[in-house]
């Protein structure tokens, strides 16, 4: 990936490492850097990959939500045992579901403020295409 520069400022008059990791933090910055730089392929390239991995990761996590919830309500249906052990199965897979998808976000910032171009799994590529 050629012509990535961590260097320099952004639009937004922060340094390119600090605003590309920004964006992952803070979701909305993440897009104001991709729409309003024009210039620093860095900063648009994290900016778009963090809307795309946290608008990614909410579709996934509404459908497995949706998914869990309904295997709750039937599983509740049939036993009162199996329901409750259902519910706690759902509790443990939101919190391990968060903390990956927290840990994913962490560690891309990190790598972008390290100055480093790292694509996330299947955001990362499309991601490139839509900076080139």
């Amino acid at each position: 990936m050629e012509n990535y520069s961590a260097t320099g400022k952004s639009a937004i008059g922060l340094d390119a490492n600090l605003a590309a990791a920004l964006g992952y933090i803070i979701s909305i910055l993440g897009l104001i850097n991709f729409i309003i730089d024009k210039e620093n392929r860095f900063v648009r390239f994290h900016g778009i990959q963090s809307i795309l991995y946290s608008v990614g990761i909410g579709a996934v996590f509404t459908v497995v939500w949706i998914v869990l919830i309904i295997l709750g309500i039937v599983m509740s249906a049939i036993s009162d045992v199996l329901g409750a052990l259902m519910w706690l199965i759902n509790g443990l897979l939101f919190f391990a579901f968060f903390l990956a998808m927290f840990g994913g976000l962490i560690y891309a910032a990190y790598k972008a403020y390290q100055g480093q171009i790292f694509k996330l799994p299947i955001v990362g590529n499309i991601a490139e295409k839509i900076v080139k």
